[in-house]
């Protein structure tokens, strides 16, 4: 070891130790910001993509600078510095992360008209993740250049190095997801990590004094990074340890994290509601005074009505996706000796759906994914709801050919799917609710879908082997006397629309249809989204075009 070195480097515990926590400290960062965008990007297949692939970005940079570094200049002090000031910008990050993203949507709403989601993502992944992510990749040259002191176990070494980074990694991996994430939130889980860097530095600095020239300039200048990471470390966690992802939000009831998903709950005189990503929408809602909620839910109570509810003794019925049971307390309120069973892969939800949204103890609810529900029992059922949405797009795996055909083997006979699809986009485009319609109708011969309203985007889909459901809905229909239900079901039987498989340019009607090797949900999702956004935003555009910022600043009252 050279003279003037800190005495510290000549453990290569300690250096294995950095290798260690910054492989940790890069998966922990990557997994906080999949949670960080999810609430305003989502968190599909196409937004991992987006992380994952500028993360990669960063390091290879930092891998390429870091090696040049080493070699142009190998003081270790440069190497601990950059991680000081990675700890610095992680702390940061939660403090004002959310604004930057905000900041960018509103640039990219304006100057994007296509892809908007992506560009986005992509946008805020650069800002806020790639530069810190970039000073640790320069970890791995820098101490290989520090570690290998003889050419005859440079390859132990720099093997030895690998493992501390990649066994760092996926406990890097693990802790956030289960542990930290889920127990104190994703902000806190991001001044963790940022901490865990700092104390890694500090001990470096610490470790001793070199004696070359010049040296005092040089620890001045460390004890000033060394100062000003504790000092940003401690306002971060003063100012940056709200889990409140909706800062515009006032009064919310409640606001969490779990392992799956950002949670919201709020209400106001006559609705609770919970929604599980910010900026789309609502997923569950509760009517305090028990009526329809005028929402997807009630054009779904005619599939108990094409299944026979009037005609038999009650039904079996499952729902996949069970969220807070909005669906299983309309049909206990309006329907007799209905028999509900629900599957929610995620916990905290049906703990808020019991706490918040009255959601009936006699309703069991199992913690399990949709598919491997129907995997694992061999129960059949009279009406099967899917509604098993992630975010904004339904799993790929509950939108396949092999999946439907499972749920049809689930169904008595005369039972009734009804699949809920949140995006239907404009008649004749093919988006996700063609493809899902396509797909459904190549397993059940009989399919109806209907349009919730207006100005929804939601689509309810009926699918059954009874050619004769509508008339079953019928004749139950007359035996009905609730006013409100029967004003509901004659709209969705005005409304209501056969659908048959469609040939395209002479193509076999397979056309469109998902199967387990092939679903591009996320894709088609995403054609659907950037309609709704465009649509959504005209308005605020024409405003710009003629007016520019001082216009839009008149329209939002600033």
């Amino acid at each position: 070891m050279q003279n003037g070195k800190r005495k510290i480097l000549g453990n290569k515990v300690y250096l294995y130790l950095t290798e260690f926590f910054a492989g940790m400290s890069v998966m922990a960062v990557e997994l906080g910001a999949s949670r960080l965008l999810a609430p305003y990007f989502s968190s599909s297949q196409i937004v991992w993509t987006i992380i994952i692939g500028t993360i990669m970005i960063a390091m290879a940079l930092g891998n390429i600078y870091g090696g040049r570094a080493a070699d142009k200049n190998p003081d270790p002090d440069k190497l601990y510095g950059r991680i000081i000031i990675a700890a610095i910008w992680i702390a940061l990050i939660p403090v004002v992360g959310k604004y930057v993203i905000i900041g960018i949507s509103v640039l990219m709403i304006f100057s994007v008209n296509s892809m908007f989601l992506i560009w986005a993502a992509f946008a805020a992944c650069m800002v806020i993740f790639v530069f810190p992510l970039f000073l640790l990749g320069t970890v791995t040259p820098s101490l290989v250049k520090f570690t290998v002191e003889d050419l005859g176990d440079s390859g132990k070494t720099v093997g030895m190095l690998n493992a501390s980074n990649t066994i760092g990694s996926i406990i890097g991996t693990f802790v956030p997801t289960f542990v930290t994430i889920p127990a104190v939130g994703t902000s806190i889980t991001f001044l963790i990590f940022s901490g865990i860097l700092l104390v890694l530095a500090i001990l470096y600095f610490l470790s001793g004094k070199g004696s070359e020239s010049g040296e005092g300039k040089k620890n001045a200048k460390n004890a000033a990074k060394i100062i000003a990471g504790i000092i940003v470390l401690i306002v971060a966690c003063l100012t940056g340890h709200s889990d409140s992802f909706a800062f515009w939000e006032k009064d919310l009831t409640y606001e969490g994290e779990s392992v799956y998903n950002y949670l919201q709950v709020r209400e106001d005189s006559r609705r609770v509601y919970l929604s599980t990503n910010v900026l789309f929408g609502v997923q569950s809602v509760y009517e305090k005074d028990g009526t329809l909620t005028g929402m997807y839910y009630d054009y779904a109570m005619a599939a108990p009505y094409m299944a026979g509810v009037m005609e038999k003794d009650g039904l079996d019925v499952l729902i996949l996706g069970m969220g807070t049971g909005t669906y299983a307390t309309q049909c206990n309120r309006y329907f007799q000796g209905m028999r509900i069973e629900g599957v929610e892969i995620d916990k905290d939800i049906t703990r808020l759906a019991r706490e918040y949204f009255h959601l009936s103890q006699d309703v069991p609810v199992y913690e399990y994914d949709g598919r491997a529900y129907l995997n694992a029992v061999e129960k059949t059922y009279d009406v099967i709801m899917v509604d098993a949405y992630q975010d904004i797009t339904i799993p790929f795996q509950m939108s396949s050919v092999e999946f439907f055909t499972m749920v049809k083997e689930h169904l008595n006979p005369g039972g009734v799917m009804v699949v809920n699809m949140n995006m239907r986009g404009q008649e004749g485009e093919e988006g996700i609710a063609f493809s899902l319609s396509q797909t459904i109708s190549s397993v059940f011969p009989y399919c109806y879908y209907v349009n919730c309203g207006e100005y929804s985007s939601n689509r309810e889909f009926f699918a059954t082997e009874s050619k004769d459901a509508l008339d079953v809905m019928a004749r139950g229909l007359e035996k009905e006397g609730q006013q409100d239900l029967i004003a509901m079901m004659q709209k969705v039987t005005e409304n209501l629309i056969p659908f048959s498989r469609m040939e395209k340019d002479g193509k076999a009607a397979d056309h469109g249809v998902m199967t387990d090797d092939q679903a591009p949900v996320e894709l088609l999702g995403m054609q659907v989204i950037d309609q709704l956004i465009a649509d959504e935003v005209k308005y605020y555009k024409a405003i710009y075009k003629e007016g520019g910022i001082k216009g839009l600043m008149e329209a939002f009252d600033f």
